[in-house]
């Protein structure tokens, strides 16, 4: 079975739309670029299937690689047979090889290893037959210098038959499908830690079956017992696996039988159930691990897609109380013109001159929008900026702040303000925001941004490799401005990376604006292939060539052409007349490179050329409450959601508390995944349902509202 059957068959696609697509991302095509111009190639496969596949092909190559590294093991052992071989050739399970290879696996020293060099093995195989019942008889003839004893001989034949009952891939299976049908996992408080870990009280004496138990209880357990908490076991009904396992080994009522059966326990309870529950421990992590770093992955997405305000003269602000707020002035490319700090909140309290010098600020810099923070003091900020009359009216945005302290002290921001603190830094990230939120949350490691569950509990590796998807998604998705884009940015266009992205900024430093997608042929170290993959994703809003500005691929420009040429009408009419392009027959225009689907992908275009697909950015304002004294149950109030998880949506409706909305409270509906409902910074009515003073929560349920 080759590569592409085998992963035809996992994630059930088509095998020729696998095979074409493995060997386009063998060829050193990226995903994005797949998925929007070799839609003939993968059938229309969508970056989600296309990343399944990306997936699917590197865990068969990782264990084509550990395939190698058993057969090489056992063969130095000198046991490799041809039928050994075949097996470990076709096996394409990871649980099952590591099965085939336990009896050949080097072992640290082990009871049954030292029985085996006491030379107790006959006496073991003799016993595990449960042919002859002279087993008392038949250990005499072993005792010796090393074995002093009948008894010490039976019990090093028993654990040897321990041993053996742990490495064969019958038992093994049989316990694994107990497990699988009817582990339980069971949490208890560790002792002496009943008030160090209040916090997880609800699993002080826990138990429900694993495959019921949801990702984020799993994560909250597992996170109990790493920080010393909690005890966790993961276990079936041990009496109901061990008759099973009596069934299948045990022959007759004899001694050696008794002996058998004493081996049996002893290997079930030291070797076997310790060793398939940590399989099935870690199988659930991995599976919890997914579905958190899933989670994390869609809330990125939207905020990354987040409607930006576009090129405006911006007022940032990072709110705060007793150090005052910090402001700056931004022009429409972000850049800082000014910078000042305000007092009008409590201790200071000085409002009024703070309201004069934010009047003056938006006058001098034509600003054209005021970006608040929504972290301490937001809501007062909010409300003091709403008050001011200004001429001509501005509005008035809360920004989500999350990860802007971690960018202020990054090597980034110290690149781009080195004369600048800290405070500064982040209220120019607050107001970069606004303009456009890609762009200025790439320049944050995802994983600080803070949206999603346990993302510092979960496997980094995946973690990052699934981040770095989401934010390589949403570039390419929205397109990039080539002449405005920060090396960050252009480093996760498809086909570029840190060097060329540099590379693009300090050319278009020394020449200028770029004038057509041409001249990044001319960027040191700018290969054909890079060239190919990146750009359909770059746009020059003013370039000489109307395609340069959209999604239509200079590969493709050719047709569009022959589309103008054969309506007679110049390029750019058949881009602005809607009526010319219903004009057009596609299937004319099939070739060997291109199919309907680019041609219709094309036409697309056509109809918006340069449209940003994220939409506007809206002002968001809270019903009229400031604390949690404020709200009380039955309220209808305005939110905006903050953060999504499995289990709900966090709401923020001004009360410096987010309230949940469970899962439950979403919808008159069932609900698999919040995300079919809701999406962050959505702004939502929500109804209190309850209000907890002594642990801060606010329970939310948007039915019927």
């Amino acid at each position: 079975m080759n590569y592409a059957q085998h992963i035809s068959h996992s994630i059930n696609l088509p095998f020729q739309k696998v095979e074409n697509t493995i060997a386009l991302l063998n060829d050193g095509a990226t995903i994005p670029f797949i998925s929007r111009y070799r839609k003939e190639a993968t059938g229309s496969l969508d970056e989600v299937q296309i990343s399944d596949i990306s997936t699917e092909l590197k865990k068969i190559q990782e264990l084509e690689k550990r395939k190698e590294t058993i057969l090489k093991t056992i063969g130095e052992q000198g046991l490799l047979t041809d039928e050994l071989r075949k097996r470990i050739a076709g096996c394409w399970d990871a649980v099952k090889l590591e099965d085939i290879y336990l009896p050949f696996k080097p072992k640290r020293t082990t009871r049954a290893s030292k029985a085996r060099g006491r030379g107790l093995e006959p006496l073991a195989l003799f016993i595990f037959e449960q042919n002859n019942n002279d087993v008392e008889l038949k250990a005499k003839g072993f005792i010796n210098e090393e074995v002093a004893s009948v008894e010490d001989a039976l019990q090093g034949a028993r654990d040897i038959i321990a041993e053996m009952i742990n490495e064969d891939e019958q038992a093994r299976q049989k316990v694994r499908y107990a497990f699988k049908k009817g582990a339980e996992i069971s949490a208890k408080v560790a002792r002496g830690k009943q008030e160090e870990g209040v916090k997880y009280k609800d699993y002080f004496q826990f138990s429900e079956p694993l495959k019921k138990c949801p990702s984020h209880r799993l994560m909250a357990m597992f996170r109990g017992e790493d920080e010393g908490f909690l005890r966790i076991s993961v276990a079936p009904d041990e009496e109901e696996v061990t008759y099973h396992l009596e069934n299948f080994y045990l022959k007759g009522r004899g001694a050696a039988t008794h002996q058998v059966k004493e081996a049996l326990h002893d290997g079930y309870e030291r070797l076997l159930q310790p060793s398939i529950e940590t399989e099935f421990r870690k199988a659930a992590k991995e599976k919890a691990d997914e579905e958190a770093i899933n989670v994390f992955g869609e809330n990125l997405r939207q905020l990354l897609l987040a409607a930006p305000l576009g090129q405006k003269r911006i007022l940032g602000i990072d709110p705060g109380f007793r150090s005052g707020c910090k402001v700056v002035a931004l022009n429409e490319n972000g850049d800082l013109l000014h910078n000042t700090t305000i007092y009008p909140h409590p201790p200071q309290s000085k409002s009024y001159e703070a309201e004069i010098k934010i009047q003056d600020l938006v006058a001098k810099y034509k600003i054209d929008a005021i970006a608040i923070g929504n972290g301490t003091a937001g809501r007062e900020t909010i409300d003091l900026c709403r008050k001011i009359k200004f001429e001509p009216q501005v509005e008035v945005f809360q920004v989500n702040e999350a990860g802007a302290s971690i960018y202020s002290a990054s090597q980034t921001a110290r690149e781009e303000f080195p004369d600048y603190d800290l405070t500064v830094r982040g209220s120019v990230s607050i107001g970069r925001r606004l303009m456009d939120p890609l762009a200025e949350l790439v320049k944050i490691d995802a994983k600080s941004i803070g949206v999603g569950q346990y993302q510092h509990d979960v496997n980094q590796t995946k973690l990052k490799e699934n981040l770095d998807r989401t934010v390589e998604s949403c570039v390419n998705a929205v397109g990039i401005n080539l002449n405005t884009a920060s090396k960050h940015l252009l480093n996760y266009v498809s086909g570029l990376g840190p060097t060329l992205a540099k590379n693009i900024v300090e050319y278009r430093s020394e020449i200028g604006e770029y004038k057509s997608r041409n001249q990044l042929k001319k960027v040191p170290r700018m290969g054909e292939k890079a060239f190919e993959q990146c750009a359909g994703f770059l746009r020059i809003r003013s370039a000489k060539h109307p395609l340069d500005n959209t999604a239509v691929h200079p590969e493709s420009y050719y047709i569009v052409e022959k589309m103008a040429g054969d309506l007679g009408v110049a390029m750019s009419e058949l881009i602005d007349e809607r009526n010319l392009r219903e004009q057009v027959d596609l299937r004319k225009y099939v070739d060997d490179k291109i199919g309907l689907p680019t041609l219709n992908d094309i036409m697309a275009e056509l109809a918006k050329p340069g449209l940003d697909p994220r939409g506007e950015a809206k002002a968001f304002e809270y019903g009229n409450v400031r604390s949690m004294e404020d709200i009380s149950i039955g309220m209808i109030l305005p939110g905006i959601v903050t953060n999504i998880t499995n289990f709900g949506a966090f709401v923020d409706i001004g009360v410096k508390q987010d309230g949940l909305v469970h899962i439950s409270q979403l919808a008159n509906k069932f609900v698999k995944n919040p995300t079919d409902v809701v999406a962050l910074n959505q702004q939502v009515q929500v109804k209190v349902v309850d209000v907890d003073h002594d642990r801060k929560r606010v329970q939310l349920s948007m039915k019927e509202v």
